[in-house]
C-alpha cells in the first residue's frame, strides 16, 4: 500500500490569493496533498509566479490561440483535459478563480467527477460571473441579509454542483464593496482548504 501524499491540480486566471492559501496549507500538512499542477488560461497571472516560488509545475493555454489557428472552445478544452489527466493524473482538480466555463468535453475527461470550484455565494444564489457584486447591490436594495462562499463538485451547469461545504458571511451597513470582497476572500481561503480535503477524503474512500 502506497503511503504517497493523493495529488492536486489547481486551475486559476488570476493573482492565485486562493491558490496560496492551498499552497500554505500542504506545507503546513493542514491539507494532506501534493499539488502537482498549476494551470491558467492567462499567462500573466500572478498565481504562476507563486507557483514557481513554489516549486510547482505549471502550463498555460490560450483560447486566443487556438481560436487564431480556427479551432473551438471545445477542442481547447479537450486538449487542458487530456494534458491534466494524462500527464498529471490528480486525485483532484480545483478552480480557484479559473475564469472559464467547462464544457462536459472537459469534463468527459474526469469520469470520477474529481472536480472542485470555489464560487463566492450560497447555493442558487449568484451563479456565474460578479457574484459578490451583485450580492453588494441585492443588499443595498433590501432583498438579502447576508451572502456567502462554497465549494462544490464540477458538473456542466454554472455552479450548480453538488455542495461540499458552504459558509454564510455578513453584509454590514456600512460595508463598502471592498470590505466585503476582503471578508469573503478571507473565508473563501479557509473553505477552499477545507472543502479540498474533504473532497479528497470523499474520493479516496470511493476509490
Amino acid at each position: 500500500m502506497s503511503n504517497a501524499l493523493p495529488t492536486i491540480a489547481v486551475l486559476i486566471s488570476g493573482s492565485g490569493s486562493n491558490l496560496q492559501a492551498l499552497i500554505d496549507a500542504t506545507g503546513s500538512g493542514q491539507l494532506k496533498a501534493k499539488i502537482v499542477l498549476v494551470g491558467s488560461n492567462r499567462k500573466n497571472a500572478y498565481g504562476l509566479e507563486r507557483a514557481a516560488k513554489a516549486g510547482i509545475p505549471t502550463r498555460t493555454w490560450s483560447l486566443k490561440q487556438y481560436k487564431d489557428a480556427g479551432k473551438t472552445r471545445v477542442d481547447f478544452d479537450i486538449d487542458v483535459a487530456r494534458t491534466i489527466q494524462e500527464e498529471y493524473k490528480p486525485d483532484l482538480v480545483v478552480l480557484a478563480g479559473f475564469m472559464h466555463i467547462l464544457s462536459p468535453e472537459f469534463l468527459s475527461f474526469f469520469p470520477r467527477c474529481n472536480v472542485m470550484n470555489l464560487h463566492p455565494a450560497l447555493p442558487g444564489q449568484f451563479d456565474g460571473a460578479h457574484a459578490i457584486e451583485r450580492a453588494y447591490e441585492a443588499f443595498g436594495k433590501g432583498q438579502i441579509s447576508h451572502t456567502g462562499v462554497m465549494v462544490h463538485k464540477v458538473i456542466a451547469d454554472v455552479d450548480r454542483g453538488e455542495v461540499i461545504l458552504q459558509r454564510q458571511v455578513p453584509i454590514e451597513k456600512s460595508d463598502s464593496l471592498a470590505d466585503l470582497e476582503e471578508r469573503i476572500h478571507s473565508v473563501e481561503h479557509q473553505i477552499i482548504v477545507e472543502g479540498a480535503q474533504k473532497f479528497l477524503d470523499e474520493l479516496l474512500s470511493n476509490k
